[in-house]
């Protein structure tokens, strides 16, 4: 039987939530397309928050770690691009 449970992250005034699933073994599902759309929506509102001149962001940090998200991203999409297209 395969459980369908949400979880709500908190962000910075803001929520996201996930669609999980639970398999029969109990390990839990999350899509790969869902985090990496989670990686880049938390980069971009941390850059909005810097644009926005919030308080006690550092510049140089959001934007090395928006673009670390972005790679992290960029690598699940391409590692489910190979998986589908059958490449080893």
């Amino acid at each position: 039987m395969r459980e369908r449970r949400a979880a709500t992250i908190p962000s910075v005034n803001r929520e996201v939530t996930l669609p999980l699933i639970v398999d029969d073994r109990g390990t839990l599902q999350v899509a790969a397309a869902d985090v990496s759309r989670l990686l880049r929506t938390v980069g971009g509102r941390w850059l909005r928050l810097v644009e926005a001149g919030e308080e006690g962001l550092d510049e140089d940090t959001v934007a090395a770690l928006t673009i670390e998200l972005a790679k992290l991203a960029d690598r699940i999409d391409v590692a489910c691009i190979a998986h589908s297209s059958g490449a080893p």
